[in-house]
C-alpha cells in the first residue's frame, strides 16, 4: 500500500460557543475561542489517499485531479468564511472544532475520489494544534 499527502490551506472564522451555557461557562471552557465577534485561523489541511501505483502513470491518484477535488469539494466552501455562519455542510448545532472539521471534510470527499482510497484528513488549526480523521 502506498500513501499519497496532498496539502492546501484555508483561512476561516469560527466562535466556539454553547448557548445553553452562561458568558462565564463559555469563556471558561473555550477562552479566546468565544470571543463574540468570532476569531480566526490560517488552516493547513493535510488529505491523504492510499493504493495502488498504476503500472503505467505511477499514481495512486493524479495529485493535481485530488487538489481539484479537494478545491471543489472543501475549500470552496471554507476558504474565507465564517464556519458557524457560512459553511451548509457543518451540520446545525455543532461547533467548528478542528476535530468536528475532520470529519465534515472527510464526508465531503470520501465518495468522490476515484482510484484511490480516502486514508486520512489532518488539519492544523495553528502550528501547535491539529487534529486527525480516519473515517472511524
Amino acid at each position: 500500500m502506498v500513501y499519497l499527502t496532498r496539502i492546501e490551506k484555508f483561512n476561516a472564522a469560527h466562535k466556539l460557543w454553547v448557548q445553553e451555557w452562561s458568558q462565564q461557562k463559555n469563556f471558561e471552557v473555550f477562552g479566546k475561542c468565544a470571543n463574540p465577534n468570532f476569531h480566526g485561523h490560517n488552516y493547513t489541511l493535510h488529505v491523504t489517499v492510499k493504493g495502488q501505483p498504476d503500472l503505467v502513470t505511477g499514481f495512486i491518484i493524479d495529485a493535481k485531479k485530488l487538489s481539484l477535488m479537494i478545491k471543489d469539494h472543501v475549500l470552496e466552501f471554507l476558504d474565507h468564511k465564517n464556519l458557524n455562519l457560512d459553511v451548509d455542510f457543518i451540520a446545525q448545532g455543532v461547533l467548528p472544532t478542528t476535530e468536528n472539521l475532520t470529519k465534515f471534510i472527510w464526508n465531503q470527499l470520501s465518495s468522490k475520489i476515484e482510484g484511490a482510497e480516502l486514508h486520512k484528513i489532518l488539519l492544523y488549526e495553528t502550528d501547535t494544534i491539529y487534529a486527525e480523521y480516519y473515517g472511524e
